[in-house]
């Protein structure tokens, strides 16, 4: 931050200095003599520019530059643009004015030097603000290039310690012990199986192909994995829905959910005897998209809150929401843990 300040002062004061070299250029071009206010007048205008121009960047700042920007915003931009242009011409008008700057002897009325300033010097805020906002987006298009590659890395980190994961014997190994089981008992339901199996599989290895994918699409893949570990845990696992209809085209990060519920799984009906009840919520919150999975248990703040999936949950949701997404993981109840997403929605 102090970095881009201290390079926004040196390009804003060298420019308004550039912009006064270049007046006193043309005019020894133009004039053979130059009239004894005109230097303090030039300091004058000089000066009021950086402070105008400066008032004007925090405006932007607030205004809200980054690209694509609506038809309406570049409307907005304009007449934002033509008011400090006007304050500008006012000011330095008025300094003329009260500093007595000028020519006694050619001496024009404050409002007609207003409107000759405001031709003259239009033009120049006009200059000041396409650098800026060409400069702003550079820097925010190389700043989304950067994000978006930290992202793709991430995602395919993920893809890789999720694919590990399943075919590791705690996943892989005991679901195809519990299909064989079923071949002579239900083979309908044996088929069923290696079909939920295959979707896990395929949306681990298509996880990075996109950013996001819609929560219908996310909670069909987690119902598949639910069913097949319901088949090993049997009447252990109870597994209720709580969600809004409206909420399934939302979009979310791929695996995500899934990485919620592999862990509800792992620090519920892995630590603990009993049954175990996994709760998917999906709801609207503040007009966000609120997103839980419970389960049984009590939480471990030592080992819990700091597994690879949590982790690199968190640092998912940063990366594509640039820090409006909330994450967290705490026990609601004495026997009841919450992990909880809050993600805007896109408009």
């Amino acid at each position: 931050m102090k970095k881009h300040q201290s390079i926004y002062w040196i390009c804003q004061i060298g420019g308004w200095m550039t912009y006064g070299l270049t007046i006193i250029f043309f005019s020894y071009m133009l004039e053979k003599q130059l009239s004894p206010v005109f230097y303090p007048r030039l300091i004058a205008n000089v000066f009021l520019g950086i402070i105008v121009t400066h008032l004007f960047r925090k405006a932007l700042l607030a205004f809200s530059l980054h690209p694509p920007m609506p038809t309406f915003k570049w409307g907005q931009l304009l007449i934002l643009l033509l008011t400090f242009a006007s304050a500008y011409s006012f000011l330095t008008s008025y300094a003329v004015e009260i500093l007595k700057l000028y020519d006694a002897s050619r001496k024009v009325s404050l409002e007609r030097r207003f409107l000759i300033s405001l031709v003259i010097d239009t033009p120049i805020i006009f200059v000041w603000v396409s650098i800026y906002i060409l400069w702003h987006y550079i820097e925010f298009t190389n700043s989304e290039a950067i994000q978006k590659v930290k992202l793709e890395s991430l995602i395919k980190e993920l893809q890789l310690k999720t694919i590990k994961s399943q075919m590791n014997p705690h996943f892989i190994f005991n679901a195809l012990n519990s299909i064989r089981a079923l071949v002579d008992e239900d083979p309908q339901r044996a088929r069923q199986a290696i079909t939920e199996l295959s979707n896990i599989l395929r949306s681990s290895i298509q996880a990075d192909q996109s950013e996001v994918t819609s929560l219908e699409k996310e909670l069909n893949i987690v119902k598949d994995y639910l069913a097949l570990e319901y088949i090993r845990f049997a009447d252990r696992l109870v597994v209720e829905y709580a969600i809004d209809p409206e909420t399934l085209s939302n979009q979310i990060p791929p695996m995500m959910l899934q990485t919620l519920v592999e862990n509800a799984i792992k620090h519920g009906l892995s630590k603990q005897p009993g049954n175990c009840l996994i709760k998917i919520i999906s709801t609207y919150e503040d007009s966000k998209h609120v997103l839980m999975v419970q389960n049984t248990g009590v939480l471990d703040q030592e080992t819990d809150r700091d597994g690879f999936g949590l982790q690199s949950t968190k640092n998912r949701l940063n990366i594509l929401y640039r820090g409006n997404a909330l994450f967290e993981i705490y026990q609601c109840e004495p026997t009841l843990v919450t992990a909880k997403l809050i993600i805007p929605i896109a408009s």
